[in-house]
């Protein structure tokens, strides 16, 4: 018989970025330390645009002293990928995970992130598919809903995933979205025939896809103070 595996998850709402890379050091920190198991952030981002650690700044496409007027921030990031934007209505994940403990390398994480988008789309009667060779994320045909960025520092994950739910799409506009010319970005909204149900909804969907995908067990809910707070150990 399996022993349970637990993951923590923490539903944050909408989270300033800084505030969310701040919050994920501590907890890989943490998780190194095996302080935490394994734990999920799942929030939503005011407008921002994010660079990987190539510094691919040509990607975007509008001056950064320009970015106020359209209400947006920039920031530079030491995960993998290019540029991309992250805003209301679009679902994000980061997962604080083990990839040791649960048996992966970082291609096969890189897939079942992917797969946990295409399982959300496929409840909406959407067909999703991983990119082909050089495109990052998930596709709908040609239009991209879902892009994925991950950091591994000794094997423990962080950034994640970005499920465009109903997103503004105008942001995309003012950027080569993950480096990738004359591709178009969808969502979800966009892309179904079938009424969407409240974000919170999507999200608790999300993050069951990816519990799923990756065999937890069993989830301990994280009260979102106590973990911007600073308290580890307490849960509801």
């Amino acid at each position: 018989m399996k022993s349970a595996r637990i993951i923590e998850v923490c539903r944050m709402g909408i989270v300033n970025y800084l505030d969310a890379l701040k919050l994920q050091e501590r907890l890989i920190a943490a998780r190194k330390s095996h302080k935490i198991p394994d734990t999920l952030l799942s929030l939503q981002h005011p407008p921002t645009y994010t660079l990987g650690k190539r510094r691919t700044d040509h990607n975007l496409l509008v001056p950064e002293s320009d970015l106020g007027k359209i209400g947006a921030e920039l920031y530079y990031t030491q995960r993998g990928g290019d540029i991309t934007f992250h805003g209301p209505h679009q679902a994000i994940l980061y997962p604080i995970i083990s990839l040791r403990d649960v048996g992966l390398g970082a291609r096969k994480y890189v897939e079942k992130l992917e797969l946990t988008m295409i399982e959300l789309a496929s409840l909406y009667g959407v067909r999703a598919c991983p990119g082909k060779s050089g495109e990052t994320g998930v596709w709908v045909g040609d239009r991209k809903i879902g892009a994925i960025g991950v950091r591994i520092s000794n094997g423990i994950t962080s950034h994640g995933l970005a499920f465009n739910s109903n997103p503004d799409l105008n942001y995309f506009k003012h950027i080569v979205a993950c480096g990738i010319e004359d591709k178009e970005v969808t969502s979800l909204k966009r892309e179904t025939d079938m009424v969407l149900p409240t974000e919170e909804v999507i999200e608790d969907q999300l993050i069951s896809c990816f519990t799923t995908q990756f065999g937890y067990t069993s989830i301990i809910w994280k009260d979102k103070e106590s973990l911007l707070c600073g308290d580890d150990g307490d849960t509801r």
